[in-house]
């Protein structure tokens, strides 16, 4: 799922929420399923896309109006009028599926890269600006402040072939199987049909697309290539669901065949998912997985080719050295652009002033913080963005660390009305402070004392503070859940005291366990309280009555 643009941005891309509908702009950049989820509920005028892209939303959507969209197609450019001021837009090809592009923003907001989805290789990228790509290792005349990059293989070490090659590898593998009397190919995604053009080209033949059981693959191929469709059932080349239950389908495809003593039928998946994919594989299987040169028959009977139309980690790093962006945000939550050796090396220690337009990006003001200069310090490097996506707050910067106190009250995030209230007891107690600080590993101190300093009040009637039941044990014990070691029972003072300075750490759950000079250490520490609890004022007017009526 895509990730919410920041909130200082008039515009959307591939999002499609509450969150992103409050945006002035919306922007799709191809028409994968899990970049339009969510489109038909809130999609809102105008959406930017290619008129390829918009065919195929309408067919999947057909409740969607075709006024809502507006075309930009490929290196064409749209200067939008926006209330905060006017902004270009310039789509590129984005080497994904038919009709996906990338998207060149440019205005007061900085200069921002949003690849979609995307393979990016030189003949794309040289065809972006060139004040953009760096030559001859010196920088570009015009760094992009933001790259907003597909980084679906940012974590594998996968060295994926070409398209071209990959396309190979299928021909090769039906030329070796000639007694295959039908070819399943399974190529039923929006972006493998390159596939089955130059299968049909080099064999000559027309291939098979069900259209009662695959009819969105069917109407998208009838859009792009209808030349290459057969109404026969009983064509060699057939195109084979890929999900779900593909391995089922196809150990039941062989198991026909075997019954019926035919030849075994080739079924060929082209994909990089499989080998990307952590198994439990024998020694032998993985060796097979680390082949790219060639189809791969795995245990189903399954024909493998590695053939991907995203980038490979090695591409994204070329890619980067290339463009030399200032900042780059993943917009795949499952791998982090942080992981990625040039964030690493180029984007942790950037450094920002007031001008920069990281503050415009995050929409917040800087107008009376003119002053700030570079001692501004971004520590993560994906900009904190609006909405709800749990994983989008997790890959977000972990933004902005001002050196000097001074600076830091003066872009003060947090206004008092947003603080937690400070109170006695509760969570609250521990400000911003991770929550998962409470959970750390504890020990478990003991602390006896004698009962004369120890009293337990019940109170059966909240509104009556005279019905009290007193309970006094001769030895009472009383646990507290700290993050310390065992301390000496003959010191009660120093006990007391090192219980106190674990209470600014550790949640305290009740008062009643502790005497009153334990309670007074308490409220010595720096922890800020207007006033008494009223239920507190109560326990200490209630034990001070307990101790008269006891030395009487």
């Amino acid at each position: 799922m895509p990730i919410e643009m920041p909130r200082g941005l008039p515009f959307s891309v591939d999002t499609w929420t509450p969150s992103s509908k409050k945006k002035r702009h919306h922007f799709l950049t191809h028409a994968h399923k899990d970049h339009s989820s969510g489109i038909s509920t809130h999609s809102a005028y105008p959406i930017y896309s290619t008129h390829l892209t918009k065919t195929l939303i309408l067919q999947q959507y057909p409740q969607l109006d075709d006024s809502l969209f507006v075309g930009i197609e490929v290196e064409q450019s749209v200067v939008v009028d926006d209330p905060d001021g006017r902004f270009r837009v310039t789509a590129f090809d984005a080497n994904h599926c038919p009709g996906a592009v990338m998207f060149l923003f440019e205005g007061d907001f900085g200069n921002i890269l949003h690849t979609g989805d995307c393979r990016l290789i030189p003949e794309y990228l040289q065809n972006l600006p060139q004040k953009y790509v760096t030559k001859k290792g010196k920088e570009p005349k015009c760094r992009l402040d933001y790259v907003f990059l597909d980084c679906t293989f940012g974590r594998s070490s996968l060295h994926i072939p070409s398209k071209h090659l990959a396309i190979q590898q299928v021909i090769n593998c039906i030329w070796k199987h000639p007694d295959a009397p039908i070819v399943y190919l399974c190529s039923d995604m929006l972006g493998q049909e390159e596939i089955l053009i130059n299968v049909s080209r080099i064999f000559g033949s027309k291939i098979f697309v069900d259209k009662a059981n695959n009819p969105e693959c069917f109407q998208a191929l009838t859009h792009m290539v209808p030349e290459i469709l057969s109404q026969d059932p009983s064509s060699r080349f057939q195109v084979f669901e890929g999900f779900p239950k593909l391995c089922e389908r196809a150990q039941a495809k062989l198991a026909e065949a075997q019954a019926n003593s035919l030849p075994e039928p080739l079924i060929i998946r082209p994909s990089a998912q499989w080998y990307a994919c952590e198994e439990d594989l024998p020694k032998t299987e993985r060796r097979k997985k680390e082949s790219f040169n060639e189809a791969v028959r795995d245990q189903f009977g399954i024909w493998h080719v590695c053939y991907s139309i995203h980038s490979s980690r090695q591409e994204l790093e070329w890619a980067l050295q290339l463009l030399a962006p200032k900042r780059v945000v993943s917009t795949t939550p499952s791998c982090r652009a942080m992981e990625l050796n040039y964030v690493k090396k180029h984007c942790f220690s950037s450094h920002i002033t007031s001008s920069d337009p990281l503050w415009k990006l995050l929409d917040i003001g800087v107008g009376a913080y003119s002053n700030l200069d570079a001692s501004v310090k971004v520590v993560g490097c994906s900009p904190m963005m609006e909405g709800s996506s749990k994983t989008c707050a997790e890959s977000q910067l972990q933004l902005v660390k001002i050196s000097a106190a001074s600076q830091k009250e003066q872009l003060d995030l947090c206004t008092p009305s947003e603080r937690p209230p400070l109170t006695l007891f509760g969570k609250a107690r521990f400000g911003f402070q991770d929550s998962t600080f409470q959970h750390e590993q504890k020990k478990t101190m003991v602390m006896k004392s004698d009962p004369q300093q120890i009293v337990t009040n019940r109170a059966e009637n909240e509104s009556s503070s005279q019905d009290v039941e007193l309970k006094c044990e001769n030895s009472l014990e009383k646990k507290i859940e700290v993050d310390v070691t065992e301390v000496p029972s003959e010191k009660l003072v120093e006990k007391e005291t090192e219980v106190c300075k674990i209470a600014s750490q550790a949640p305290i759950i009740l008062s009643r366990g502790f005497n009153e000079s334990l309670r007074n250490l308490y409220r010595s520490m720096n922890v800020s309280v207007p006033q008494p609890l009223p239920s507190l004022v109560e326990l200490m007017n209630s034990n001070k009555r307990a101790k008269k009526m006891r030395w009487r």
